[in-house]
């Protein structure tokens, strides 16, 4: 039977589609417009919207497994709960949900708090899911590429508290194989709750550093949430742009931190290391910037 993957044009769904086709998985992706899309040979695509009902209805019949993922919206909280209630009333019992580390601390973060109000609706109705919670991703600081090597400055506001980073295609490969086990599972697995982060706690001045390393120049570390509220004003909507301050903001007071244990067993699930940044700054600079941050986050 199939696993849904939702969010499947985004840079984690296509992974995580990627992923369940090489392992031999059947696979469905939900889609607005299924005619602009393309998926590997196999793949069906059901069109739907998660605030269609009528629609979301359609996509979740014969659908074993879900892979809930939703990106950073006004209404990313309503998206959400329709869908697993209408998952909920469609008898599945496997499911990922794709939320972020730290929910449960950045209250006062608009989509934290709202993925944290997901988390809470799965544990209250006992739901039988994996709550996937990735650190900040590695990946996105792709899209500052060129102001650090043009400019000598490391720009993100990350903090001296540090962050686990990780990389996008680690956290994409944990979600396939979470997918995997519980659609694989002769029973229904429990609720269970995976932090996925990086091989190391990264601040503002270790990055700056890597990056010197890398591009054998002095790069310092400037960011600031204010600044960065202003920058990505100048392409994304002003609430989006206020979210994202207030995200960085608890970057700075309380970091991104991993607990003893996760990193043992992310690389017990992937049978090889975690991506490090130093790597990822290595491999990003023989590649184009982003032509935007907002496509990273």
């Amino acid at each position: 039977m199939p696993i849904l993957v939702t969010g499947a044009t985004g840079t984690i769904g296509a992974q995580v589609v990627q992923h369940l086709v090489q392992r031999g998985a059947e696979v469905a992706v939900l889609s607005r417009s299924p005619e602009k899309v393309r998926f590997p040979q196999g793949v069906r695509v059901a069109k739907g919207d998660m605030l269609d009902v009528d629609s979301m209805q359609r996509a979740l019949e014969g659908i074993t497994t879900l892979f809930l993922l939703n990106t950073v919206a006004p209404d990313e909280l309503t998206q959400a709960l329709i869908t697993l209630n209408l998952a909920r009333q469609a008898g599945i019992e496997r499911l990922v949900y794709f939320s972020v580390i730290h929910s449960d601390l950045y209250v006062n973060v608009p989509h934290f708090a709202s993925k944290y109000a997901v988390e809470r609706m799965i544990a209250k109705l006992a739901m039988p899911a994996t709550i996937l919670r990735p650190a900040y991703f590695m990946n996105n600081d792709q899209a500052v590429k060129d102001v650090i090597v043009g400019h000598g400055v490391y720009p993100m506001p990350i903090g001296d508290v540090g962050l686990a980073m990780a990389d996008m295609r680690d956290i994409a490969e944990i979600a396939a194989i979470e997918l995997l086990r519980r659609e694989r599972s002769a029973s229904v697995l429990p609720l269970d709750t995976i932090d996925v982060v990086g091989p190391e706690s990264l601040t503002a001045a270790t990055v700056a550093e890597i990056w010197s390393e890398v591009l054998g120049k002095r790069i310092v570390p400037v960011g600031s949430p204010a600044s960065f509220e202003q920058s990505f004003r100048s392409f994304a909507p002003s609430w989006m742009a206020y979210d994202m301050r207030t995200m960085t903001e608890r970057f700075i007071s309380d970091g991104m931190k991993a607990k003893d244990g996760d990193r043992e067993r992310l690389v017990g699930m992937l049978g090889r290391p975690l991506r490090s940044y130093r790597a990822f700054a290595r491999e990003v600079t023989s590649i184009p910037a982003s032509p935007s941050l907002a496509k990273a986050l």
